[in-house]
């Protein structure tokens, strides 16, 4: 490589091109404090050449690293700019601000300066080769309108700006500059031309920069990680898209543009609008959601934890040790695919399964799953039933999290899942069931039926911090609930957790039969009664949905109050299932703790070891009944006929067959559902039997 010192204005002196490459992220200079350190090292510049020019010695800035370009006939000598395009961006708007200063007061600065921020003479296309900078697409049309305002920019970019209002940093810098200029160019309100010419040479002799042209052979990346700057800090987002798009260097341009722009502009340039670079938070540690994906597709690929703090050097490491792809537009491409699942995580689609997951997800703080529903949402045998791998993972961690267990194992338990599923031959979605219900420790096994009721009816599940997996849990057995009543409906409300008997019970909500007792008083039934309420005050039973005006409302009033108030004011069907009771005790707090359960059962799903045993008849005969049973299930007023054939269950009108009834009920209903409460079969006699009391029969002799 060979460096050379030059000043601002000899950087822009003669006929060339800057070029940026779109892959660079846009201009991010600010006014605080990049561009306040700019000024002061000019106006130190300025103070020097007029009280001792002999004193004047240039004033290092900083590097930049460029890169030839072969060009061809009457094209304009071009360079790519491997690192720097941050400071000869603010050099472009700085010298245009000197020429519009200089233009507003007639000055002869003004075409002086535009010879270093337009190309002139002969030139293949001069539309877009009379600018010395050219920017990549994000600030192309401010930039290009500050350089030149005559400039047709539907003619240079047809392409629409999908970021209109956005006030661009380059369209800020500019009119910085201009402030400051003013300022130093006038004095006493009146205009100096001296002062304009001292500028000038500050610039041309006061403030310098090295410019390292790359020769071949040179590692542009290697320069570009190692060289520091004063500008903004390089994320982990920065550096790969770097690293990425500088290994497809040497592509050349066409149409005046670097060909490897067309790979930024396919595959990076979604990723570096405003949605990504949105922070998230992830435990303790806050990222922008670009990063935090990244960290997930490392994740992914390799099978291991990936720290967001070392996602770079890991990533380095393995595309330059492994080789995973042939080349980088096979990994640009794998790069956008989890970049569409993630987005889906993010924007959280009502209708759509994997966003359904994403707000399970943050309900449930479980970030550490998402390396894995990446790799089920884009391995082609599991994306057509991706509805079906999520719900599983649904009702592992939901059914854990009710119990009690543990969430610490979680990282190294689901990344360590991916290379078991990726290395199966057979169905994925079934070995994940498999090894997941295989565990048996606490801090990875899937709770059974009898294990999450007795947690359900049995713990106290109410915290604040546990308000959003409450609030979730209760939305989706409502949904369920409705959904069985063929109603579709989306909660749009603010619903909040409340308890039906008030934590502070004591001041409303007497016990029967000691009204005239207070808690002074020492009965010892008295005080089992007082021990035994507030042992389930914070079970799930007593927990409900309201919004928050009628919450307010009603919190802590008498059971007289409160119960007719919630009854009447809420359309909820969880609170509709109130009526039922007369009166609101521990029994009947237990009572529709139960009936809860049952709902949740239906729609969180046990592990696999446990369906099978159920499955089994005391004889040891097969789950499913003989062939040429006839079978139905009937949901939201419909219903569906089927038969048993070849030992798998066949639904009428439905193109597919079904190795257990929960699978067909998920099937039709799109929930989670058990479905030996749900399927029918009709014996010998004709008669129509549960499916779950058809397989508690003894089996015939």
């Amino acid at each position: 490589m060979k460096p050379y010192t030059r000043s601002i204005i000899e950087l822009f002196d003669g006929k060339k091109r800057f070029l940026i490459p779109l892959y660079q992220r846009q201009y991010a200079w600010k006014a605080t404090p990049q561009l306040d350190l700019l000024w002061e090292d000019i106006e130190r510049a300025v103070s020097r050449l007029m009280e001792d020019r002999s004193t004047l010695t240039p004033h290092f800035m900083g590097a930049i690293v460029i890169a030839q370009i072969k060009t061809f006939g009457k094209q304009v000598q071009a360079f790519e700019i491997i690192d720097g395009q941050q400071r000869l961006t603010t050099f472009q708007l700085l010298l245009a601000a000197l020429r519009d200063v200089a233009k507003s007061h007639g000055s002869r600065y003004e075409s002086e300066v535009q010879k270093y921020l337009l190309n002139d003479g002969v030139m293949e296309s001069p539309d877009v080769e009379r600018f010395k900078l050219w920017p990549s697409i994000t600030d192309r049309r401010s930039f290009v309108s500050i350089v030149d305002p005559s400039t047709d920019l539907d003619a240079i970019d047809p392409r629409p700006n999908d970021e209109d209002g956005v006030v661009r940093r380059s369209v800020a810098a500019h009119a910085y500059f201009k402030h400051c200029i003013e300022q130093q160019v006038t004095e006493d309100g009146e205009f100096e031309e001296h002062r304009l010419e001292i500028l000038f040479e500050a610039l041309k002799e006061g403030l310098a920069a090295v410019s390292i042209e790359l020769e071949s052979g040179d590692d542009p990346q290697t320069i570009f990680e190692t060289l520091n700057s004063r500008g903004v800090d390089l994320t982990p987002g920065d550096l790969m898209r770097n690293f990425i798009f500088q290994r497809a260097k040497g592509l050349g341009q066409t149409d005046h543009s670097l060909v490897v722009d067309k790979l930024y502009e396919k595959h990076w340039l979604p990723l570096d609008r405003a949605f990504w670079s949105q922070p998230a938070s992830r435990g303790r540690q806050t990222r922008t959601r670009l990063d935090w994906m990244l960290t997930d597709h490392l994740a992914m690929h390799i099978g291991d934890l990936v720290s967001v703090e070392g996602l770079f050097e890991s990533y380095r490491r393995w595309i330059l040790t492994d080789r995973p792809f042939p080349n980088v537009t096979a990994e640009l491409e794998s790069i956008s695919a989890t970049a569409a699942i993630e987005k889906r995580l993010f924007d959280q689609g009502v209708n759509d399964p994997i966003g359904n997951f994403g707000r399970f997800a943050d309900a449930f703080d479980v970030s550490t799953v998402m390396p894995l529903v990446i790799f089920l949402a884009t391995e082609p045998s599991v994306a057509p039933e991706i509805d079906r791998a999520l719900e599983i993972l649904e009702s592992y961690i939901l059914r854990r999290d009710i119990c009690g267990l543990t969430n610490k194992n979680y990282n190294r338990l689901f990344v360590g899942l991916i290379d078991r599923l990726r290395e199966a031959d057979g169905d994925k979605i079934d070995e994940m069931v498999t090894y997941l219900s295989s565990r048996r420790s606490d801090i990875d096994r899937w709770p059974t039926d009898e294990e999450w009721r007795n947690a359900w009816l049995g713990r106290d599940q109410y915290k604040g911090a546990r308000q959003p997996r409450l609030r979730y849990l209760f939305e989706a057995i409502e949904i369920a609930k409705r959904s069985a009543l063929n109603e579709d409906i989306e909660i749009k409300s603010a619903l909040t957790i409340e308890h039906i008997m008030p934590q502070r019970w004591r001041e409303t909500w007497p016990v029967p039969g000691f009204d005239q007792l207070n808690d002074d008083d020492t009965d010892i039934d008295y005080l089992t009664r007082q021990a035994e309420r507030d042992s389930v005050i914070d079970r799930l039973g007593n927990l409900t949905l309201l919004t928050g005006a009628l919450n307010s409302a009603v919190s802590n009033g008498p059971y007289s109050v409160k119960m007719p108030a919630v009854r009447s004011h809420s359309s909820l069907a969880l609170n509709r299932d109130l009526n039922q009771f007369d009166s609101w005790d521990e029994e009947a707090i237990t009572a529709r703790g139960l009936s809860l359960f049952e709902n949740a059962s239906r729609i969180w799903m046990a592990p696999a070891l446990q369906v099978d045993r159920e499955n089994e008849r005391t004889s040891g005969a097969p789950g499913l009944p003989v062939d040429g049973t006839a079978c139905r299930f009937t949901y939201a007023s419909r219903r569906y006929e089927g038969r048993i054939e070849n030992g798998v269950l066949v639904v009428d009108g439905v193109d597919r067959q079904f190795g257990s009834l929960s699978a067909a009920s998920r099937f039709i209903t799109r929930t989670h559902r058990n479905g030996w409460n749900d399927w029918h079969f009709q014996d010998d006699q004709g008669r129509w039997l549960l499916a779950g009391d058809w397989r508690r029969q003894p089996a015939a002799e």
